[in-house]
């Protein structure tokens, strides 16, 4: 039987091994090798989503004595996020479109929801359920086989960037979690940086232990250089504290002693610093002269009576923890005052976040970041940040998608949306 022979073809470990074999410059590609060899594919790629969120890039090698782009001997091809693209990173679902001759699926690239990319291969006949199947557990190898090979080498974040950064930008990525989105159990949380022109000091952050998932976003006064210095010691003093397993109370005292031993009289930094408990969903905060968070419970705002203290590096004494209660479908969302200057004021958070009830984390702070920029004519005077985060309740846990939510063969839907030429 067809399915069986392509059982058989399939090796995960195979491919495992070819990637660790491989150059980290070169996994990627060995990986895609091995993938068309097994699948009969006449295409293998991958699409990497860029850092503005708008399109995907497909990285492919020149050989020697071909025409070299700016000096090197990798091409980027930008492909713009429309269509079965757009359709297929938004909904984490595998997508086959029938092309000429061929049919062309399109899988999600993922780790615990974050959307790295899409897996694409040019096939002969439409796949079948098993061939689906591989195609999954395929592109999660990808995930974790580009997560790896990235620590060691640039390669791929050159790849992302559409435009060039500045010292002050490259500062500021450093200071963001390496994952802008991670699903866990009873918990879904993700975030987004939307720069100014000039690099401000925004950041947030996020980690998880056996019984917490902490989160935190911080704005730190001041443009360029300056300010991205002084993001650094905040939230290198935040992590210090959090791995020695602080509460938000105590990051907030540490990280306000460090600033005041640190930096001027003048500087100065807010920030919202939370500690959620995996168990009841039971909330503790710090809010250092911070925009409150907004609650979506029930599909409706709800107001949360939070205290709003002093910056960090401004306060006298003792920051004061304040606490409340999440429950099974909350959504919470934190925000910097880059949503909430002048042209960027236009936008209804709340209408944003009722609208869009339905949707994924991931899609609500980039749908925010879309609609800063769109109302500021993309002139940000400010940093403009978000972090969404829902809460599902221990004994209510959503499945993490680990890649994309598997399909059945007879689900796929033969889109005739255009592709990109290949």
């Amino acid at each position: 039987m067809a399915s069986e022979a392509s059982k058989e073809r399939f090796d995960l470990r195979r491919l495992l091994a070819s990637a660790e074999n491989a150059s980290p410059i070169a996994a990627v590609h060995v990986l895609a090798g091995e993938l068309a060899e097994s699948l009969h594919a006449s295409h293998v790629s991958l699409l990497i989503a860029n850092f503005s969120g708008d399109a995907v890039v497909r990285l492919s090698h020149v050989s020697a004595g071909a025409e070299l782009r700016d000096g090197h001997n990798e091409r980027v091809e930008s492909i713009p996020l429309v269509g079965p693209y757009k359709r297929v990173l938004w909904s984490q679902q595998l997508e086959v479109v029938h092309d000429g001759d061929e049919w062309v699926a399109l899988v999600p690239v993922s780790e615990r929801g974050d959307a790295i990319g899409i897996l694409e291969l040019s096939l002969q006949r439409q796949p079948d359920g098993v061939t689906v199947e591989h195609l999954h557990a395929a592109a999660h190898a990808l995930a974790y086989v580009l997560i790896a090979s990235r620590r060691h080498t640039d390669l791929f974040e050159w790849a992302q960037r559409d435009i060039p950064f500045s010292i002050a930008a490259e500062i500021q990525r450093r200071l963001l979690p390496s994952a802008y989105t991670a699903e866990g159990g009873p918990f879904t949380i993700a975030g987004w940086l939307e720069p100014s022109h000039s690099a401000g000091g925004d950041t947030f952050d996020y980690s998880i232990d056996r019984e917490h998932l902490y989160a935190s976003i911080t704005d730190a006064m001041g443009h360029s250089v300056e300010a991205a210095m002084l993001a650094t010691l905040t939230v290198s003093t935040l992590r210090n504290s959090r791995r020695l397993l602080a509460s938000p109370l105590e990051e907030a005292n540490t990280a306000n002693a460090g600033l005041k031993a640190n930096a001027r009289d003048d500087q100065f930094v807010t920030g919202l610093l939370m500690r959620v408990r995996l168990a009841d969903g039971s909330v503790e905060v710090v809010n250092a002269g911070h925009p409150l968070p907004y609650l979506l419970r029930a599909g409706e705002p709800v107001s949360l009576p939070l205290r709003t203290e002093a910056p960090l590096g401004v306060q006298r004494g003792s920051y004061d923890a304040q606490a409340f209660q999440l429950q099974p479908g909350d959504r919470l969302l934190l925000i910097t005052d880059g949503y909430l200057e002048r042209n960027a004021a236009r936008i209804d958070i709340e209408s944003v976040l009722v609208e869009g009830r339905a949707r994924h984390p991931r899609q609500v702070v980039q749908e925010l970041a879309r609609n800063v920029l769109h109302v500021t004519g993309g002139k940000l005077r400010d940093d403009a940040t978000a972090v969404c985060i829902d809460w599902f309740g221990p004994s209510g846990t959503r499945e993490a998608t680990g890649g994309a939510s598997r399909a059945r063969a007879t689900d796929l839907s033969d889109s005739t949306s255009p592709l990109a030429p290949r």
